[in-house]
């Protein structure tokens, strides 16, 4: 009796160990989870991380419906002028032929094309591409003239090139922050006279 209530005894507190350790386990892997958790809403909700994300869902639609303008709306009227007779994206031209090209029929579309193997240049998918670019560049521009016109924020600094590095900076930079060069002139002047006119201009500075 005494070595049976002594086993069951022994049983019962490896099954209280076991509880704790499962205990500890569970409380260390929650405790882990929120910690991840809240690194990630950290990292996530951040301002700049939000305006960034938002700044290319936006971007991302407004190309969307700037590209659709071109190529659905301004070059199925540019592809009516005699020189083109179709769409801009077919116009192609062939550098070598494929095994089942027939002389005076050619290829209907660069699909067909390339699908018989031939080598095409699509000069006109290209030149859609560019006009592309150009109608969002143009947009984009005339979007942000918009803006600084009614918010009267300069969202387009001019720069200009430091005259001793040759690298970008403000038009109203004083100083290159590249080369901390003056943009006054000083820089081209002799040593003693730019000395002293800096010992006066800390004299006139102090009184």
């Amino acid at each position: 009796m005494a070595s049976a209530r002594y086993q069951r005894l022994n049983d019962m507190r490896g099954l209280d160990d076991s509880t704790d350790v499962l205990i500890r386990v569970s409380q260390t892997a929650t405790e882990q989870v929120r910690h991840g958790w809240r690194a990630f809403v950290n990292f996530a909700a951040r301002d700049n991380v939000l305006e960034v994300a938002l700044g290319l869902i936006i971007a991302n639609a407004f190309t969307k419906v700037v590209t659709s303008f071109v190529s659905d709306m301004a070059l199925p009227i540019v592809s009516l002028l005699p020189f083109l007779n179709r769409n801009m994206d077919q116009k192609f031209a062939v550098l070598s032929q494929g095994p089942n090209y027939v002389d005076g029929e050619g290829y209907n579309t660069i699909e067909q094309a390339r699908d018989d193997g031939a080598l095409v240049l699509a000069w006109g998918m290209f030149v859609e591409n560019i006009l592309n670019f150009a109608g969002v560049s143009l947009t984009l521009f005339a979007v942000a003239h918009l803006y600084m016109f009614i918010s009267h924020d300069k969202i387009i600094k001019p720069t200009i090139r430091c005259r001793y590095c040759r690298k970008f900076i403000s038009v109203e930079a004083k100083r290159c922050a590249n080369c901390s060069s003056w943009q006054d002139g000083r820089e081209d002047l002799p040593q003693k006279s730019c000395s002293s006119s800096s010992s006066s201009s800390n004299i006139a500075d102090r009184s």
